[in-house]
């Protein structure tokens, strides 16, 4: 995690930092987030309802006071890899809960939390609306997700959610995983070809999302292609 905290931060703003995003047991994300802050990174700790009751979301919020983590992405989760999934939270109530806590006596001295939610591109709910920063779903069309934010006007940052493809392999486990998303079949011939070519793709894809000032950044998931994602976006003209 060092590592790509220091190949990534000349080209990167703030760093997500996921929580149990494949469904299995990781280091909590609010423990890693105060790691980042220490190296002199941003971070974005994201808190899923899945794994957690009321009880442990509010020992979260504790923990986040204590360490100085300020700011979250609060998702719903993916499908659990064992053990079924916890139904007291939604994100809506983790939302509700964290803003209320924060008038509790016991959060005196920290600073205010920002709480983002995700986004499908599809139309956005009211609650969601009132969130501070919204990221989108992964899309490889940028049509498309210009689409999106046009039918969708927030007065909040938001950014568009864009994956490296890194493999064939990995477009096929995508399209199973995720029916919403769509995969060009030229970008995975390109991929078969050239692994590296998706990196291209990715950069191309900031630099256009970049250029129409639709949104206010992008949330990039560059998988095990961060160095050379890294490289590429230091090079004009695709920094940003």
């Amino acid at each position: 995690m060092r590592h790509q905290i220091g190949v990534l931060s000349p080209v990167a703003d703030a760093f997500l930092i996921p929580d149990n995003h494949i469904g299995r047991a990781t280091v909590s994300s609010i423990a890693v987030a105060h790691e980042v802050g220490a190296m002199g990174g941003r971070s974005i700790a994201c808190l899923n309802s899945r794994d957690r009751n009321l009880l442990g979301f509010r020992r979260d919020l504790l923990t986040a006071a204590a360490y100085g983590v300020s700011e979250f992405l609060f998702v719903y989760g993916d499908k659990p890899g064992s053990g079924g999934r916890t139904s007291d939270l939604t994100v809506r109530s983790m939302i509700e809960e964290s803003r209320g806590c924060a008038q509790d006596g016991v959060f005196a001295g920290s600073p205010p939390w920002r709480v983002g939610v995700a986004a499908a591109l599809r139309p956005l709910p009211a609650w969601k609306r009132a969130a501070d920063f919204v990221f989108t779903q992964v899309s490889y069309s940028v049509e498309e997700q210009l689409r999106w934010r046009d039918a969708n006007p927030v007065d909040v940052p938001v950014y568009a959610g864009v994956m490296v493809l890194a493999s064939a392999g990995m477009a096929r486990r995508l399209a199973a995983s995720i029916p919403d998303i769509e995969i060009p079949g030229s970008l995975v011939e390109r991929v078969a070809a050239d692994p590296v070519a998706g990196v291209g793709a990715a950069c191309e894809q900031i630099a256009r999302l970049r250029d129409s000032g639709a949104f206010d950044g992008v949330h990039l998931v560059p998988v095990q292609r961060y160095r050379e994602v890294a490289a590429r976006l230091e090079a004009p003209p695709h920094r940003a």
